[in-house]
């Protein structure tokens, strides 16, 4: 093989296989080891390893050796084996230990490999250094996300200042749904149609979700009939988006919950979009009977102080019964804790405030007193009232008792399905279980769960995946239990 067919090959495999099929072929074509030193470290970075594999110790000591020396390339002889080195760039070395005699175009061909070597070298560290800063940026996303959904807006704009845009107040949210492939082309979408002032996130819980922060005004730039959800399912058709209502930054929470509803019913239809159907809300309704309630049933929580500085205090753990509520077991991944460690501060949220969080009904009595305390707790225990009422009493409030007729009301219209009213009662006497549900109800587990998703297209609200409206349910159905 000549010199010009070696070169043409060096270049070309540094284009199309990187610095890893570089140094195979190079292997190859001369018999012996080859690899990428480091100067004067024998242990190598781990890019280097993994480049080079385990370097020989004539190899390493050749490039130090090089490197105290200043000079560019060398050769060292051994007993059965000849070290080439020539210099590439900040401190490294492509190395080759050959057996003697070694093929005498060995230093030619090792020279002409040194410069596209060290380019791709190079370009592989910047794709690297670009995938870290990606991920980075990612997890800081993350970071801001959390911190809404928890009420700390001051530290998430903080954060969020240094990402890019602000994050926007007042705001709707957006929830896409799409493939995980397609996510970064969504995610870039968005940007375009809302001149860069849409805040991007993609969802900790389920890798199908993007969760779009966009100004109250940036839909403006669109037709009425043709709003950002409009816009994002026209260019992608596979996507699904779900919408908020418009709502402030301090929200947030709200606005996720609106938006996963909208987004369940927006499977359904042929446009593939949908915005959150107004209706009656709990946290108002209940506001100001359940107050003194709330504030009781999480005071334990509140004040809770660890045994020792590593383990949960009482705002960590109120995030995690937010989280667990919202998302169950798939709460691991918004909280980025193993699954033991989830059960184990679920169980001690049960222990603090005597729940029984396998039963749906203390689920929704938790849920509504997160709701009715937002942020509270937050550095100082909050102490329990004195004479704080029961959660029945809370619903026997005549506000509570209109909330649930209405919110209930759609399970009775003429076009809800036969037996919607039976099929949901069902349901959350069974802590919403699909298959205890189905045997009571005499269908299979494939029927109830069809009769649940077309109740769902029914309310406008997630049924079946978390965040789910099942708590609401609950409480509706027993505050019109109490009033009848």
């Amino acid at each position: 093989m000549s010199r010009s067919d070696d070169v043409l090959k060096v270049h070309r495999l540094a284009h199309t296989g990187g610095s890893a099929a570089l140094l195979e072929w190079l292997a190859a074509r001369l018999g012996g080891w080859t690899g990428v030193v480091r100067a004067g470290d024998p242990g190598a970075r781990q890019a280097d390893r993994e480049q080079a594999g385990e370097a020989p110790e004539a190899a390493v000591r050749g490039a130090a050796e090089m490197s105290a020396r200043g000079v560019r390339s060398a050769v060292l002889h051994g007993d059965a084996s000849a070290t080439l080195l020539f210099a590439l760039d900040t401190g490294r070395a492509l190395a080759a230990v050959l057996p003697l005699p070694h093929p005498p175009d060995a230093p030619v061909l090792l020279a002409d490999a040194a410069v596209p070597l060290a380019l791709v070298l190079r370009a592989e560290e910047a794709e690297r250094r670009e995938e870290r800063a990606e991920i980075a940026e990612a997890r800081a996303r993350e970071a801001v996300l959390h911190l809404l959904m928890n009420g700390r807006l001051s530290t998430a704009h903080q954060i969020a200042e240094a990402l890019r845009p602000p994050l926007p107040d007042p705001m709707r949210m957006y929830v896409a749904e799409c493939r995980t492939g397609r996510r970064a082309e969504v995610a870039r979408l968005c940007q375009e149609l809302t001149g860069g002032r849409a805040w991007v996130v993609r969802c900790p819980v389920y890798v199908r979700h993007l969760i779009i922060l966009v100004p109250a005004d940036a839909t403006a730039v669109f037709a009425d009939h043709d709003p950002l959800a409009g816009a994002l399912t026209a260019i992608a058709p596979d996507c699904a988006v779900g919408v908020s209502g418009e709502l402030a930054l301090g929200q947030a929470p709200t606005a996720y919950t609106q938006a996963f509803h909208a987004l369940a019913v927006a499977r359904g239809r042929g446009e593939r979009h949908a915005r959150f159907g107004p209706g009656p809300e709990l946290a108002l309704a209940a506001h100001e009977a359940g107050a003194d309630w709330a504030g009781a049933l999480l005071a334990p929580l509140h004040s809770y102080e660890p045994r020792r500085p590593q383990d949960p205090g009482g705002q960590e753990l109120r995030a995690t019964a937010h989280a667990w509520l919202n998302f169950g077991p798939h709460a691991t991944r918004l909280l980025k804790v193993h699954r033991n460690t989830l059960t184990a501060r679920v169980r001690l949220v049960e222990t603090l405030l005597g729940l029984d969080l396998g039963r749906l009904g203390d689920q929704a009595a938790l849920s509504l007193a997160l709701r009715l305390t937002p942020g509270a707790g937050r550095g100082s225990g909050t102490a329990a009232p004195a004479t704080a009422p029961e959660l029945d009493t809370v619903l026997r409030d005549p506000r509570l008792t209109e909330w649930a007729r209405a919110h209930l009301s759609r399970l009775t219209d003429p076009d809800a399905p036969a037996g919607a009213r039976t099929t949901v009662r069902t349901w959350l006497e069974h802590d919403a279980r699909l298959a205890p549900a189905a045997a009571a109800l005499g269908v299979s587990v494939p029927g109830a769960r069809k009769r649940l998703a077309r109740i769902e297209a029914l309310l406008e609200r997630s049924l079946l995946q978390s965040p789910s409206v099942r708590y609401d349910l609950w409480l509706a159905h027993r505050a019109e239990e109490l009033a009848g």
